[in-house]
């Protein structure tokens, strides 16, 4: 995508970030509720309106200054959805399931965005297929990186509420208190290169799978 303009850039990224973040965090609310737990339903979260989700830095600074470093690696996120542990009917099992949802989400929209992508490459008119094709790729791409970062088996991400739901109970308490320095362990891969490191390998596979299912 380095033959884009930065405004053809900023348009083919938005809508696929803002929808990959958005449905992450209405899959978990959605599940909640299906699992004992309306607190995401009553506080108006249950929307895909990216207005009721967006956090300033994780939607829209990050992803922006992502973008115009031209790094080709894109993430954020959005408002945490809330979840009341208490509402839910086997509470370990289910905040697991719970926080599944949000990766599992992101490898569905992956998938839609394929299909799109692949649309655009069997229409025959530039016009129409260049914009269905690179906004594929976003799509494919912010996706795969919402869905593998999450399952990283780091608190407060998705992977280690998986984890944490696994472990037997007095090991998962410990487990769980790793999460009051969870910003700062992924500060630190961040900026050591090490998140990227570990990233790298699994995305490239995964990533490889979808483009050719997209017929690129």
């Amino acid at each position: 995508m380095n033959e884009l303009s930065l405004i053809q850039r900023i348009v083919v990224w938005v809508l696929p970030v803002i929808f990959a973040i958005t449905v992450h965090e209405v899959a978990h609310g959605w599940v909640a509720k299906k699992l004992g737990d309306n607190t995401a339903s009553m506080l108006g979260r249950l929307t895909l309106n990216p207005l009721k989700h967006i956090d300033p830095i994780g939607t829209i600074l990050v992803p922006g200054i992502l973008l115009l470093s031209f790094t080709g690696f894109i993430f954020g996120w959005a408002k945490p959805v809330p979840v009341n542990i208490r509402n839910l009917k086997n509470s370990r099992r289910d905040m697991a399931i719970v926080a599944l949802a949000g990766p599992l989400a992101n490898f569905i929209m992956a998938i839609l965005w394929a299909l799109i992508a692949r649309l655009g490459v069997m229409i025959d008119m530039e016009a129409v297929s260049l914009p269905l094709i690179y906004m594929g790729i976003a799509g494919i791409s912010i996706n795969l990186v919402l869905a593998i970062l999450n399952l990283l088996p780091i608190p407060p991400l998705d992977g280690s509420r998986i984890v944490s739901g696994l472990l037997p109970g007095r090991l998962s308490w410990h487990y769980n208190r790793l999460e009051r320095y969870g910003f700062f362990i992924l500060l630190f891969l961040l900026l050591t290169g090490s998140l990227s490191k570990m990233l790298g390998y699994p995305l490239y596979v995964v990533q490889n799978m979808f483009m050719t299912f997209a017929g690129l």
